[in-house]
């Protein structure tokens, strides 16, 4: 799964980047979470508009908030999940992040953090989907998750899945209303091996109050204890032990 990510990019570069027409001012963030507002590009009326939701899905058909919030949609099941098959039809998004994180099982004790971005340190995109929903008596509220699929070689040792990350040959397909079913599942892939890097970092990351560029500082990572060895058995001298 995806449930933290930065971007830290000027907003003039990201809207350079991403060719939206709105001028908003995004502060940097090294550490949202989930419920946080985040920021999308979708496509309206043709172009590319910034747009803040919140993060974590709520349907739009849903009568109310879901217990648990849907951050991530797997990109196995998207199509036809009730929770997700609508925005994957008709809601679609580029989340902008200059790098997320994931923590990797380490034995029995604490979980280790990891901050993953492109080794060129260049902002990408994520696949993402959104809606809107009504609750009743209240107003319109906009929600999205992030599209995930399994890792690549890259990430496989610190976690089996990870954001769908988009080309940006393929932004516009992965926007564009009249994209097939066949065509957008076939974007929804793990990124190359050799585009990212795995750095590790302090579990200052855990705490959704900390920020700040501090908690992407590499941290020491103390080495896995060898196994230890199993003694040999000795030779079986026997005329059974032969066989």
């Amino acid at each position: 799964m995806c449930g933290r990510f930065s971007i830290t990019s000027p907003p003039e570069a990201m809207r350079a980047l991403f060719g939206y027409l709105d001028e908003p001012d995004f502060p940097p963030r090294y550490n949202i979470a989930p419920s946080q507002p985040v920021p999308l590009v979708i496509r309206e009326q043709g172009k590319r508009r910034f747009l803040l939701v919140r993060w974590g899905l709520v349907p739009s058909w849903a009568k109310e908030m879901p217990q648990s919030l849907l951050i991530n949609a797997r990109a196995e099941t998207i199509a036809g999940k009730p929770s997700f098959r609508g925005a994957f039809r008709h809601h679609r998004a580029l989340m902008p992040a200059d790098g997320f994180y994931e923590w990797k099982a380490a034995g029995k004790g604490a979980k280790q953090p990891f901050f993953i971005r492109r080794k060129d340190r260049k902002p990408f995109a994520m696949a993402a989907v959104w809606d809107i929903w009504m609750p009743s008596g209240g107003s319109e509220l906009d929600t999205c998750a992030i599209v995930t699929t399994e890792a690549n070689e890259t990430l496989k040792p610190v976690h089996h899945r990870m954001p769908v990350i988009l080309d940006e040959k393929d932004w516009d397909l992965w926007l564009d209303p009249a994209a097939t079913q066949k065509e957008l599942l076939a974007l929804l892939r793990p990124a190359p091996d050799d585009l990212l890097e795995a750095v590790p970092v302090s579990t200052r990351i855990n705490s959704a109050a900390n920020d700040g560029p501090a908690l992407q500082e590499p941290a020491l990572v103390a080495a896995e204890p060898e196994k230890p060895a199993r003694p040999k058995k000795p030779a079986d001298t026997r005329q059974m032990g032969l066989f």
